[in-house]
């Protein structure tokens, strides 16, 4: 077997890790299991599960049209527990689409956090440990869909099109998905540290 470290390159540029801080503006729960829209809260209880009770919750889920590779139903990992939103990159969807304003529970955001530059960007692999001991592990970054912007087309009735618009718009600022590391509460106005892992580029011998 090939030694592949030996052709390593060069120039492979290593981002070493580190971290930012923020700040939980926002936590909000599912009033019933089958509603897509979320109710802000002042305290959430996150299990290894998730949230109890949350449409979303569970060790498994079942494949949809994020996971063309698998028939639709099929049984896999539960890595999209909870939805994590910036304040910031929300008002940068609300200015794109020319609406007054965009929020979280519209769109079934659990966790909405303030100061973490380019929160969507965050690379997968990222561990946010929140003041109070929990820790919610980055699968990666919340494609927009049109059945969320269907939900925000719904406070503004006047505006055609809105369903649409969300997706165009808000690509790559739609906030992360992740599964709990380590269960615990989270409260409005605790801190939060994300642990940005080493990164580089991952090209395969040409």
């Amino acid at each position: 077997m090939a030694d592949h470290l030996v052709s390593l390159p060069d120039d492979l540029r290593v981002t070493r890790k580190f971290k930012l801080s923020g700040q939980v503006e926002g936590v909000f729960g599912t009033p019933a299991i089958d509603d897509f829209q979320t109710l802000p809260v002042d305290r959430l209880e996150l299990t290894f599960e998730g949230i109890p009770g949350d449409r979303h919750a569970g060790f498994t889920r079942k494949s949809g049209g994020r996971e063309p590779w698998y028939p639709r139903g099929t049984e896999m990992c539960n890595e999209r527990q909870i939805s994590i939103l910036s304040v910031e990159e929300l008002g940068i969807i609300a200015e794109r689409m020319e609406i007054p304003d965009l929020k979280s529970e519209w769109i079934g955001g659990n966790i909405t956090l303030s100061g973490v530059p380019n929160l969507s960007l965050v690379p997968p692999r990222t561990r946010l440990v929140f003041e109070g001991g929990l820790v919610i592990r980055v699968d990666g970054d919340n494609a927009p869909c049109r059945f969320a912007g269907a939900a925000i087309a719904k406070n503004y009735p006047d505006r055609g099109g809105l369903d649409l618009l969300f997706a165009q718009k808000a690509r790559r600022l739609r906030g992360l998905v992740g599964y709990i590391e380590k269960p615990g509460a989270v409260l409005v106005g605790e801190a939060v540290t994300a642990h940005i892992p080493e990164q580089w580029i991952y090209q395969p011998d040409s």
